[in-house]
């Protein structure tokens, strides 16, 4: 049984936007106060990435572990209550998410997610420096190398 009222509930739920999220925030506050510069939200892209550098082909995906269903973390459960609701919704973000990467990746992206419990880690910042200091591959497509 849910501890919130209905209206409650309703207004806790109407807060939590996909965008400018805390998680997100501190990445991209990290990766411009070490000087990447970068678009948000490439809506010509697949699954419409978090963070983008275009010049690299490179795209980060900034998850929330609930949302996304994070294996390896503790608030990647489904809710006890109505469990069916959860399980659809979250289960198709976790396929539509495989879905944009599959696609960008195909397209010749390299694709970084980051978690949201990850952000608290010890190797999250030298993993994503990692990821966008590296040179961009080529990007071959129908066997014509493009730059």
């Amino acid at each position: 049984m849910d501890t919130f009222t209905s209206k409650d509930r309703s207004a806790l739920m109407a807060g939590i936007h996909g965008r400018d999220t805390t998680p997100e925030m501190i990445v991209r506050r990290l990766l411009f106060r070490l000087g990447f510069r970068y678009r948000l939200h490439a809506k010509d892209l697949p699954g419409k990435p978090d963070v983008v550098f275009r010049s690299k082909f490179k795209a980060i995906f900034v998850h929330g572990c609930f949302w996304h269903q994070h294996k390896k973390c503790r608030k990647g459960t489904i809710p006890k209550t109505q469990s069916s609701f959860w399980t659809t919704k979250l289960k198709g973000n976790v396929a539509r998410d495989r879905k944009a990467i599959r696609q960008l990746r195909s397209l010749g992206w390299q694709v970084l997610v980051l978690w949201e419990c990850e952000l608290h880690s010890t190797q999250f910042e030298a993993r994503l420096i990692s990821f966008v200091a590296d040179k961009p591959r080529r990007r071959i497509r129908d066997g014509i190398q493009i730059n």
